[in-house]
């Protein structure tokens, strides 16, 4: 009879818990004790500065610049004495891209809150359904500049969403030599172009067509559409651009032509990158003030008509409201906070229809 030895368990198995700070690496909970300790430094470094001021004079600018220092002189200190110098280098470049993220965030925070703070009390529903028709104190809206942003902005984006897509279509599928050079270049000075040139620029075109004095609706939709097309080709070029050529190479392989290869293949699969792009040049022509000065004009009044008379946008009568307030300065001022938040607004809900729009129509790749 065979008999099996148990081997005994062995007590070195369990070895003793070793403490953060003598194991080379600092805890985590360290780097925000030493935040918090930081912020409570240049509190009150500042408050014992401010004794005798009022309250409202407390410097939080530089609180906060005395505790991102001390904060990043401490974390790199303890980093260097407890891990080693490539740690401390490593964190003092996480802090330092920490802060110029913040500093990046901080105007864009600071311009929306106050944007929502000031715009906040007219909206309302008188300010979504009237116009500023007869209207020089209290009351009013911008029903015709809501409007009109929306027609002019939407036949900008018909006009140059189609001829940027294929502009970029034919520089990445068909274009060689000196023509698709020369496309690219022009399409590159396009996108430095001031926005006032593009507004003199259809001015004058309609002024030697049909005579100087026009404004209309469609004359300011192009204009916005000279801004909006270069944008469109140069997004739109770099994302048919990274569509992998295997994938066009396997749709030739199977005898699909290059049309629909580029229809089937190609814009699917790009789909995502060439909406952003899209939103992003509707975007960048959606608040312009100065080519719809001169194109659209501004009008008091509800103007539907593209082809017919002056047409008010948010830009325009925000401007508006600025430069001539009227009898009732606050009341306008409310006004002008009022259609730059309905502006801000109108680009976020075109940017959340934009992302649903690229995930429910983008390819699904399974595994």
């Amino acid at each position: 009879m065979s008999t099996t030895a148990v081997r005994p368990p062995r007590a070195a198995e369990s070895r003793p818990a070793r403490s953060s700070l003598t194991a080379g690496r600092l805890p985590k909970w360290m780097p925000w004790a030493l935040l918090g300790l930081s912020a409570l430094i240049g509190i009150v470094i500042f408050a014992v500065l401010n004794i005798g001021n009022e309250l409202a004079d407390f410097n939080i600018a530089g609180a906060t610049v005395v505790a991102a220092v001390v904060f990043a002189i401490g974390l790199v200190t303890l980093s260097a004495i407890v891990e080693s110098r490539r740690h401390a280098v490593n964190r003092l470049a996480t802090v330092v891209v920490s802060i110029a993220f913040l500093i990046v965030l901080l105007p864009l925070v600071s311009l929306l809150w106050t944007v929502v703070a000031n715009g906040v009390a007219r909206f309302d529903s008188t300010f979504f359904s009237w116009t500023m028709r007869s209207v020089v104190g209290e009351g009013g809206g911008a029903l015709h500049a809501i409007w009109g942003t929306l027609l002019i902005t939407g036949v900008a984006a018909l006009i140059s969403v189609p001829i940027g897509l294929m502009t970029s279509i034919y520089l990445v599928e068909y274009g060689r030599g000196r023509l698709a050079k020369s496309i690219t270049f022009f399409v590159d000075v396009m996108t430095g172009i001031p926005s006032i040139v593009a507004g003199l620029f259809i001015v004058a075109l309609f002024a030697l067509l049909f005579g100087p004095g026009l404004n209309t609706g469609f004359m300011g939709a192009l204009a916005l559409s000279v801004l909006m097309i270069p944008v469109v080709v140069r997004s739109s070029e770099e994302m048919l651009r990274l569509v992998p050529n295997e994938l066009r190479e396997a749709s030739y392989a199977l005898g699909v032509p290059k049309w629909l290869t580029i229809l089937k293949v190609v814009l699917p699969t790009s789909i995502a990158g060439i909406t952003t792009g899209i939103m992003l040049s509707v975007s960048r022509v959606i608040g312009e003030t100065a080519p719809l000065l001169l194109t659209a004009g501004f009008t008091n009044s509800l103007n539907m008509n593209l082809a017919s008379q002056p047409m008010m946008t948010l830009p325009v009568f925000v401007f508006d409201q600025f430069q001539n307030p009227g009898t009732n300065i606050d009341a306008a001022l409310q006004r002008a906070w009022a259609g730059a938040l309905t502006l801000i607004i109108i680009v976020m809900v075109l940017n959340l229809v934009a992302r649903f729009v690229a995930k429910k129509f983008a390819p699904k790749f399974g595994r």
